[in-house]
């Protein structure tokens, strides 16, 4: 019996992975269960099994009795404690494993579809992988490969729960990790991602070695390792940004393949208005504001696009709104009148004090009257 024993653990432990000592302790636990039900839970009962031999001695108030005193029903409900003790110790096994993989990518096949959720056949376990956990042009059916990110570890009653996920950020960070061996080796860093899962991505790099272009190196040669990944994301756009320390120096790479013409920053509130020609604006703001939105997120600031002509068009706002606030402080004058003089040319007050009164009545809506009170209310502002 010790050494067929002895055999059961050290295959149970190759195979399940399971620690014999966590298996010795199921069947002693089991053993004394069915003890305690054969002679009673008033009596002192001890269970010992030897590691090394496999011997299981069971004493009761400290006198060695034989096994086979337990009876059917003793032998039986240990048998049911140790296969659930093992079940339990293979699924702790089991929870271990993946919860220290969690971000890293595992690889499974399509087993059934249930609830919403596509359960993938992981080998020791399932996965789940829900709808929204995939790119929107992917359709997978049963018996289908599949990669995913490891994205969390649930235990339920059922046992651990792999929860998958192909739309997280994580997944194209992984990716770039085992395509790339610079980024693996920790040569070249990425700094920050952001993704419109199924649209585009925006990964941010930078390299620890001058000899080393780490945009260069995540492309690869002929563009091979992008491509690689962008099969694997099923055509979504990839664009590699070579991270810089100076934020304008940044936020140009952010924004590309749209060419910036300046850059105003508001340091307090991280927030900056970037300006490109008119030609370049839908570029930058891209297909439904990704290429923006995907910038902003990428390095941490709200950004503004402006093409040249909506700069321009503000600006002569402004220029109009200083001089209708000049002008306006001289008395007797009303809206109107301050747009028609401001349209003909007199927008300051510089410009008011040197006209006759003939120049001013040729103005729209302005007459000698008006002309004449405008002239002596600038006087006195002189004064």
């Amino acid at each position: 019996m010790s050494n067929e024993l002895l055999l059961v653990l050290d295959y149970i432990e190759r195979e399940k992975g399971i620690e014999k000592s966590i298996i010795i302790s199921a069947i002693e636990s089991a053993l004394l269960s069915a003890a305690r039900k054969r002679f009673g839970e008033d009596k002192d009962l001890i269970v010992n099994i030897d590691e090394k031999t496999g011997q299981i001695q069971v004493m009761r108030d400290n006198q060695e009795i034989n096994s086979g005193d337990f009876g059917r029903i003793a032998a039986q409900t240990a048998r049911q404690i140790i296969t659930q003790k093992l079940r339990e110790a293979e699924r702790e096994v089991v929870y271990n494993d993946f919860q220290a993989k969690i971000g890293d990518i595992t690889n499974g096949i399509v087993h059934r579809f249930e609830k919403g959720n596509i359960i993938v056949d992981l080998g020791k376990t399932e996965g789940v992988l829900s709808y929204k956990e995939i790119l929107p042009n992917e359709e997978f059916k049963q018996g289908h490969r599949v990669r995913a990110l490891i994205l969390a570890v649930k235990k339920t009653n059922k046992g651990p729960q792999i929860i998958l996920s192909r739309t997280n950020a994580g997944f194209v960070k992984r990716l770039f990790e085992l395509e790339v061996p610079e980024i693996y080796e920790g040569i070249v860093d990425i700094i920050a991602i952001s993704r419109m899962a199924g649209e585009r991505t925006k990964v941010a790099v930078s390299s620890k070695d001058e000899k080393i272009d780490c945009v260069g190196a995540c492309v690869g040669v002929r563009g091979s390792r992008i491509k690689n990944i962008v099969f694997e994301l099923h055509g979504e756009k990839v664009d590699i940004v070579r991270w810089h320390e100076e934020i304008k120096q940044y936020v140009k790479a952010a924004i590309s393949p749209a060419k910036v013409t300046k850059i105003e920053l508001n340091l307090e509130d991280h927030k900056m208005d970037v300006e490109v020609d008119d030609d370049q604006l839908s570029l930058a703001i891209g297909k439904k504001g990704q290429n923006v939105r995907l910038a902003s997120k990428l390095i941490g600031w709200s950004i503004n696009i402006m093409s040249a002509s909506q700069v321009n068009k503000e600006t002569d706002k402004e220029e109009i709104i200083i001089k209708e606030s000049v002008l306006g402080t001289i008395t007797g004058i009303g809206k109107k009148t301050l747009e028609a003089l401001i349209e003909a040319g007199f927008d300051d007050l510089k410009v008011l004090s040197n006209a006759q009164v003939s120049d001013l009545t040729a103005v729209r809506g302005v007459g000698k009257k008006r002309a004449e009170q405008i002239l002596e209310e600038i006087k006195k502002l002189e004064k």
